[in-house]
């Protein structure tokens, strides 16, 4: 599996970041204009966060589904048994935030936002003409004013030993929204699955920017960009004993916007909630 590096300045970079998605359902980008220094700033203040009795305040809100996931009610990926080994908080634009916390949050989350806007733009644009006749409406003007993107701010705990055998950090799931922008995260452990069914290590040196398609622009682009099956292994040795943070950003259609003669972006949201078991 080829999941191309593509730096973002390069005259060609729309048509092979594209091209990368359509076959791998994954593209990394270098160069790009993400703040590399907000986002390791958030991993460590959040670190803090998450090793602090402090994010028990933030209790999530099962109508909402906002603030603060603990290992107990994280999320069991569809299809498995197990729950995933991880803590996170889930931030909207009208959601909670810890005050200390949300300078750094909403700055972040309004600069991955607006990339994600030209993203799909360039997407767009290299979807086949007879594809692209069947969106709905153009793929970026499906997230204007959008309240529903999500950014989630993710803690992998140090592994103690005693996690039940065969549960992972992340187990093998696709991702529900349009796309999905996400840093580099501190601590190696992201696979996607190959064609063949084997799972191959993405790249993801820090400050590489990994961007893949979720179910939502899977459905709408009759499979032409696959969401493919990724997970989060759990690591070995003296790795085991480090915390693993990411910040991904789920970007997500307004509920109303039409994805396929099957669903709205609602209807799809709230089928995969209930599935993913943090939604009756």
């Amino acid at each position: 599996m080829n999941v191309r590096v593509v730096d973002y300045r390069a005259a060609d970079a729309a048509a092979q970041f594209t091209r990368s998605l359509h076959e791998t359902g994954f593209g990394v980008l270098v160069n790009h204009p993400i703040d590399q220094q907000l986002v390791e700033k958030i991993y460590a203040d959040w670190l803090a966060f998450f090793n602090s009795p402090q994010k028990h305040d933030y209790a999530f809100s099962v109508e909402k589904q906002d603030g603060y996931f603990s290992p107990d009610i994280s999320e069991t990926a569809k299809g498995a048994s197990l729950k995933d080994i991880k803590e996170y908080f889930h931030i909207y634009p009208w959601g909670r935030v810890p005050p200390s916390l949300a300078d750094d949050a909403r700055r972040y989350y309004d600069s991955a936002n607006a990339l994600a806007r030209e993203l799909l733009g360039w997407v767009q644009a290299h979807t086949p003409a007879a594809i692209a006749a069947q969106y709905s409406q153009p793929l970026s003007a499906m997230i204007e004013h959008s309240q529903q993107t999500l950014l989630r701010v993710l803690r992998y705990p140090p592994l103690r030993g005693d996690e039940p055998a065969g549960s992972l950090r992340a187990a093998a799931h696709g991702d529900i929204n349009l796309l999905t922008i996400l840093p580099a995260a501190n601590e190696p452990g992201l696979q996607v699955q190959d064609k063949a069914g084997n799972w191959v290590d993405v790249p993801c040196d820090f400050g590489m920017l990994i961007i893949n398609i979720g179910d939502m622009l899977q459905e709408a682009s009759q499979g032409y960009y696959p969401s493919t099956q990724h997970r989060v292994v759990n690591p070995q040795g003296e790795a085991a004993r480090n915390s693993r943070v990411s910040l991904p950003l789920f970007l997500h259609p307004r509920p109303e916007v039409v994805l396929s003669e099957r669903h709205t972006a609602g209807s799809y949201l709230d089928e995969r909630l209930r599935e993913l078991g943090v939604k009756k």
